[in-house]
């Protein structure tokens, strides 16, 4: 983990620092500043109209007792987007407006969904509970099936055996006048 952060922190801004040498021998100091100011004013207008957007979405799927998770991932990309837009450079620009476009958002949710309910099963397969959603992927079935066989799944619904009734009452000592 600590070598993939320092590769990120280190290569990242020498891939664009390098680009934007290389755009501003091209095109000129003042066309690449002014550049990186207009990338990083469209993409803040963006991706506050979209976020103000899945903002009243999650608050309409709350209301109708809905869990808004898609609605969260979405405005988790549109957060990162957005600070991807405001920071100067050429490789975070594409990569903050590929995150405001709403197919690209959809194909990186699915892939992100997918490998957290593959992550979730090898979670489970050691020794952790995961509740089922019913989110069904590409060859799921068959997967459920051998999983089924294998482990109990657990249940949503306590059984009769697991309800203890209890009544109880409580008995204080009595209170002496002296300290």
């Amino acid at each position: 983990m600590f070598f993939r952060l320092l590769l990120l922190f280190t290569l990242v801004p020498f891939i664009e620092l390098t680009l934007l040498i290389k755009l501003s021998e091209w095109h000129g100091f003042g066309t690449t500043v002014l550049l990186i100011l207009a990338t990083g004013l469209l993409g803040t207008f963006l991706a506050r109209r979209q976020g103000f957007q899945v903002w009243w979405k999650i608050r309409q799927e709350m209301s109708k007792g809905q869990p808004p998770t898609d609605s969260l991932l979405e405005g988790l990309c549109i957060l990162v987007a957005g600070a991807l837009l405001i920071t100067p450079g050429v490789l975070t620009d594409v990569v903050g407006f590929l995150l405001l476009w709403p197919a690209f958002r959809g194909l990186l949710m699915q892939f992100a969904k997918y490998y957290l309910v593959t992550h979730a099963r090898t979670a489970a397969g050691r020794g952790f509970t995961v509740f089922h959603t019913g989110t069904q992927f590409p060859n799921e079935s068959r997967q459920n099936e051998t999983a089924n066989q294998r482990q109990p799944q657990p249940s949503r619904r306590p059984s009769e055996a697991e309800i203890i009734d209890v009544e109880f009452t409580r008995k204080d000592p009595p209170e002496s006048g002296q300290p």
